[in-house]
């Protein structure tokens, strides 16, 4: 398993990118919309370290409260079934079944942590970009 990235919920992308990588310094990396979710993400990615920030923009999300800016973390696995399979032998709750975005060149799920923290475990496939 390999960390990917923590997502934040921000309600105006073109904002959050502005501070991100005007403030902070990090360095944009891609933006696209993902219309079945009626979201938009963008990517910044600290260039010392290598982290990843996925900045997560929900249409018709008018507030958000405090406490639901943190969207979720992620990770990639090798093989998503046998990590579900794993994760449920041991009572971890699956919030989302495996399912691929259009677009997208992997499949995706989502565990809840014990404090309903999202988790998502991204398997690409093999040979896919990272």
């Amino acid at each position: 398993m390999r960390f990917l990235h923590t997502s934040l919920t921000v309600g105006s992308l073109d904002r959050s990118l502005a501070f991100y990588t005007e403030v902070l310094g990090l360095e944009f990396e891609r933006r696209r919309p993902i219309p079945e979710n009626h979201a938009e993400i963008a990517f910044v990615r600290d260039p010392a370290s290598g982290a990843r920030i996925e900045l997560t923009y929900w249409e018709g999300k008018e507030r958000i409260d405090p406490g639901e800016q943190l969207d979720h973390l992620a990770f990639e696995v090798p093989d998503l079934d046998a990590f579900l399979a794993a994760a449920r032998a041991r009572g971890v709750r699956v919030a989302k079944e495996p399912y691929s975005l259009q677009g997208g060149s992997g499949r995706i799920a989502f565990l809840l942590d014990p404090d309903d923290v999202w988790i998502e475990l991204l398997e690409r496939p093999a040979g896919g970009a990272r």
